[in-house]
Parts: C-alpha cells; sequence; structure tokens
C-alpha cells in the first residue's frame, strides 16, 4: 500500500509532520509549510486517509490511522520525526507515541484531548447524533461546514480564515468525515500520558470549546516535562486562525529541542 498523500517542504533532518483534524486536510497547513522548510525543518502536511488523494481505510480505526502515518513516517526516512497534531491530528499523535514510541522524537499537541467525550458512551453516541443529523436530513458537508465552523474559531477571527476553514470542511468526503468521527468517540490514551518520554509542547486556545484551556493544562500536566500554552484571540482553529502566532510558538519549541 502507498503511503499516504503529503505537502512536503524542506530537506532538514528532523521531519515535522502536519497531522490535521476531522474537519481539514493538508491544506489546512499551508501557512505552516514554507516557515518550517526556511528554518530548516523538513515539513510534511498529509491527507489522512479518507482525505484529498489518500485511499480510505476500511475499517477506520484509531490503530489503523496511526499506521497509515507510520508507513509514512517511513517512507520519508528522517532522522529524527515530531509530529504536530490537531484535533483529530492530535489523537493521531497520541495513538502513534502509544503503539511506536521508537519512532516518534517530538509531539506538539494543539487543540486536542487525550480522552473524547464522557465514560460510558452515551454522550459519544448523542454527539454522533448532533453531527450526523444534518448530513442524515441531506445538507451535504458545506452546509455542516458553514453550521460549524463559525463556533469553532474565536470571536474576532477574520473572514479569510473562517472561509479558508469552512471551505476545507466542505471539501472532506461525507464518507470519510463519518468514518473518521465514529473513530476517535473510541479514543482514549489518557493511561499511556505518563509514558510519553519525548519533548512535548501542549496548545490550547483562548476561546477553543472543543479543547478547553484547561483541558490541555491538565493532559500537559500528566506528561512528564511537557510545555503548556494558551494562545490568546484563537479558537480551536489556531493554526488558520493566527498562523503567525501558532509558527512562533511551534518553530521556538523546535529549534530549542531539535536545532542541528
Amino acid at each position: 500500500m502507498n503511503p499516504p498523500v503529503c505537502l512536503r517542504r524542506g530537506t532538514g533532518q528532523t521531519a515535522v509532520f502536519l497531522l490535521h483534524g476531522v474537519g481539514g486536510g493538508k491544506a489546512a497547513w499551508l501557512d505552516s509549510l514554507q516557515p518550517l522548510a526556511d528554518a530548516g525543518f523538513q515539513a510534511v502536511a498529509w491527507d489522512m486517509p479518507g482525505y484529498g488523494e489518500s485511499p480510505p481505510l476500511d475499517p477506520c480505526t484509531n490503530a489503523a490511522l496511526a499506521h497509515s502515518l507510520e508507513q509514512l513516517i517511513d517512507h520519508v526516512g528522517a532522522a529524527r520525526n515530531v509530529l504536530v497534531g490537531h484535533s483529530m491530528g492530535g489523537m493521531v499523535a497520541q495513538e502513534a507515541v502509544a503503539l511506536f514510541a521508537q519512532k516518534i522524537h517530538g509531539l506538539v499537541l494543539s487543540g486536542t484531548t487525550a480522552a473524547f467525550g464522557k465514560p460510558g458512551g452515551e454522550w459519544q453516541q448523542q454527539f454522533l447524533n448532533s453531527r450526523f443529523a444534518p448530513l442524515d436530513a441531506g445538507v451535504g458537508m458545506a452546509g455542516l461546514a458553514r453550521t460549524l465552523v463559525p463556533g469553532m474559531v474565536a470571536p474576532q477571527a477574520g473572514v479569510t480564515a473562517i472561509d479558508a476553514a469552512a471551505s476545507l470542511m466542505a471539501g472532506v468526503p461525507e464518507a470519510s468525515y463519518r468514518a473518521a468521527l465514529s473513530a476517535i468517540v473510541s479514543f482514549n490514551r489518557v493511561s499511556n500520558l505518563v509514558n510519553i518520554r519525548v519533548p512535548t509542547l501542549c496548545i490550547a486556545g483562548e476561546y477553543d470549546q472543543n479543547a478547553a484551556p484547561l483541558v490541555m493544562k491538565k493532559m500537559a500536566e500528566c506528561i512528564a516535562g511537557a510545555q503548556y500554552l494558551c494562545l490568546p484571540g484563537v479558537g480551536h482553529l489556531a493554526n488558520m486562525e493566527r498562523p503567525d502566532a501558532f509558527n512562533e510558538v511551534v518553530l521556538k519549541f523546535l529549534k530549542h529541542h531539535f536545532a542541528g
């Protein structure tokens, strides 16, 4: 099987894998690719299986997504691998470090969580029902994006960022969106946080209602030596709302731990 489709910039010894959220794609990282490459890193933004030109997985599970990422890591073949995961991408990153920690040398977790929802499964099913109901009613991904994206960003988010995020989400195949959400509702790697032994940066957004700053702060406290940072003036889509501020904190972390 071929590795997932990706955008690549730079030729550094440290590869930085940019992992998008459930409503995203590799284009979510267009504002981060070149700054990373200019700083001497190899930037790799993937289309998760089922997104863009990457073939879907059947079944689509958290472990299968992580192993698809592993295939991409092996294909790139860098000396060091850092995962930058936003939202669902952060869950894939945590799944990866749980399954093949020896291949991961650093983590940046943005707007994500170590477990999805609440124990018992009832909350998760209600969540799926709420997300799938508009699609079942025929509004399509474009209609769903118009409803969801404005609530994901900060009150002062620019129209350009909102339109870009909505357009990206509108382009996600409905089947892939359903499969991805169905996978992540079972995600839970809380018990593995204490086993993470690589440099880790946890980035929260001040107005993020999907992965609240307090949730991310508590997650960071469970990871030995992890750095926690809350970006002001952004919501759930920090890397698209304020890419310059997001890139600045990520590059500072990378240069400190992976220079040369």
